[in-house]
């Protein structure tokens, strides 16, 4: 074969992309070579173990290499490459890239274990990278992904690796603690926001992602230029803070799911700016005004590099000027701005809602999106839950259901939207608290159903940090991940109850029930 990848959900056939080009359309040349990537990281970090000595400058560059590695965020060879060529800097004896490093086993419980934790330290390291670019870190944090690569290059048997992975939830947890800290204390905590979604007659510029560091310096260099800013996918919850809604050229959100951009970017007509993962391949009709910035990256696309802690987007600004205003797609707005910070002084209201039945059941539909047709599960769970039942979201999930027409509860609206996938932190602080406001002893007693889209790492990791809170009844989907091998879903069937989502009356009513 070509290539074997199936850390995601688009893993061809449900067993893994190996011919030239997988799924999210990244070339085996690519694949391999992240391959190298992580084998080489994890010979960092075993010669980090040997010196006894927290190295920083290491951690650092393991956290970003990891992060280029997530599904769909750096298609570039020659990036890649360089980073491999990093890598061999910073180790004293430079290894073999024909298997030196790299454990292989028969067991496929072991391997399908390694293959999940080595995930969920994927989605760890983007969350603690986009901490970090905001002044935030932890040591611990670096230790235990410096630890967890190392341990996937041992012979410790089942136990032992459960044991890791359920740390990493733990350590998600952390992580997107820190980064919640990170956000509100530089731009405020997210408020009740109505978004518009239709365009005004300006040159403008679209930035996707989830980078808001990036998000606040376009608004900084784009102010009194003549040139609007557009949120798109995962940047929508941007438009939740209250430092960014002090630029009047700060429009809204254009269009929706990342797997979209491709009629999207067409219809803007302006430039895109690409801040993390979630690009696909970019197409000619769009190519010369798509950038990438940070670990992103795609032949042929102009790069946007750090110097000195900022970022010129000067060149984006002016080609923007050139171009013609955005095509409207659509009208209206929809509403979000319900991370816990919000809901929480919502806690009266809703507990009396709860109390008096006018909320029955609370739906966390959080998640990634992704283009298999068998999504619109998501859409039809949304649209034909009873009216009693109110949905948390978090992530591009929401692009499912996020502009249907659902209605209020007392005030209270149908779909109370969290913000990007790293704010599932969010619903679990909810959940907790109102645990502790109706005394319940478990947070399985709450009456909340799960229903988890997954595509990518970073929706793994919110996974794991679900089942280190206790969570247990989640159905995932909209396939159980290839990498799991059937011994180790049984695990997770028996201690947790996870389930793969099913039909959706039979499922509602479970929900419900």
């Amino acid at each position: 074969m070509s290539m074997f990848c199936f850390q995601c959900q688009e893993a061809m056939n449900c067993v893994g992309c190996n011919k030239e080009v997988g799924a999210c359309g990244k070339k085996a040349s690519t694949a391999n070579l992240q391959d190298i990537l992580v084998h080489y990281l994890k010979n960092i970090a075993l010669e980090g173990q040997m010196a006894s000595t927290f190295n920083k400058d290491h951690s650092i560059f393991i956290m970003e290499a990891l992060f280029a590695t997530i599904t769909n965020a750096n298609f570039d060879d020659e990036a890649i490459t360089n980073l491999i060529n990093t890598a061999k800097t910073k180790l004293k004896k430079v290894c073999p890239e024909n298997g030196v490093g790299v454990l292989s086993t028969e067991n496929e419980d072991e391997r399908s274990l390694r293959e999940l934790l080595i995930y969920g330290l994927k989605g760890i390291a983007a969350y603690a990278h986009h901490a970090y670019v905001l002044g935030y870190e932890r040591e611990n944090i670096y230790n235990f992904m410096n630890n967890a690569l190392i341990s996937t290059t041992k012979n410790l048997g089942v136990d032992a690796l459960v044991g890791m992975v359920m740390q990493a939830g733990e350590i998600a947890v952390e992580t997107m603690a820190l980064l919640d800290k990170a956000n509100t204390e530089r731009f405020g905590n997210p408020e009740i926001t109505k978004v518009n979604i239709g365009v005004r007659n300006n040159p403008a510029i679209l930035i996707s992602g989830h980078d808001l560091k990036d998000m606040e310096q376009l608004l900084e260099q784009t102010a009194g230029t003549g040139v609007d800013v557009y949120t798109h996918s995962e940047m929508l919850p941007a438009n939740y803070y209250p430092k960014f809604k002090k630029y009047n050229h700060f429009v809204g959100n254009y269009g929706s799911s990342w797997w979209n951009q491709h009629k999207e970017f067409d219809s803007f007509n302006g430039p895109i700016l690409m801040t993390t993962n979630c690009i696909t391949p970019v197409r000619k009709s769009y190519q010369s005004r798509i950038y990438t910035t940070g670990v992103v990256g795609y032949p042929g696309v102009k790069h946007i590099h750090e110097k000195n802690g900022k970022k010129d987007f000067s060149e984006i600004i002016h080609q923007a000027k050139r171009l013609n205003p955005p095509t409207e797609i659509e009208k209206g707005e929809i509403i979000g701005g319900f991370a816990h910070h919000q809901v929480l002084k919502l806690a009266d209201k809703i507990v009396e809602a709860v109390k008096s039945g006018a909320i029955k059941k609370f739906i966390v539909m959080a998640g990634c999106d992704g283009r298999q047709t068998n999504r619109n599960y998501f859409t039809e769970v949304a649209s034909k839950l009873p009216k009693d039942a109110v949905i948390l979201t978090a992530g591009c999930a929401k692009y499912r259901y996020n502009k249907l027409s659902l209605g209020e509860i007392g005030g209270i609206p149908r779909v109370l939207d969290a913000g990007q996938c790293n704010d599932s932190y969010s619903l679990a602080v909810i959940a907790l608290k109102l645990k502790e406001v109706f005394g319940l002893k478990d947070i399985n007693e709450l009456p909340i159903s799960y229903d988890i889209a997954w595509y990518e790492q970073k929706a793994v990791t919110v996974l794991l940090a679900l089942l280190h809170l206790g969570v247990k009844g989640i159905r995932l989907g909209p396939t159980l991940p290839a990498f799991l091998s059937p011994n180790v879903v049984k695990v997770l069937v028996e201690k947790f109850n996870i389930k793969p989502i099913g039909d959706v009356e039979q499922d509602i009513q479970e929900m419900m029930a």
